[in-house]
């Protein structure tokens, strides 16, 4: 999956479990300062990116996953972690 797919379906998720535009989502958009989101959700987006890409997340990353540019690191990490 190309990179361009990959922040696709993250924003896609992202846009669906914060209830926002996809065009909100950008990638230095943070989550919890511009969009308003919280641990639950945070949660929530990380099952979803397991789900529709195949991977396990490890969930200590979740401090890490506050904007679209550093969701798409963990999952690079994760690719190369489970390879």
């Amino acid at each position: 999956m190309s990179h361009i797919e990959q922040s696709q379906i993250v924003r896609a998720i992202v846009a669906e479990v914060l209830e926002v535009d996809p065009e909100l989502v950008q990638g230095d958009t943070n989550f919890v300062l511009d969009l308003d989101a919280d641990s639950l959700r945070i949660i929530e987006i990380l099952s979803r990116l397991e789900s529709a890409l195949g991977l396990t997340i490890d969930q200590a990353q979740l401090a890490r996953m506050i904007s679209l540019n550093s969701v798409l690191d963990v999952l690079a990490d994760s690719v190369v972690a489970t390879a």
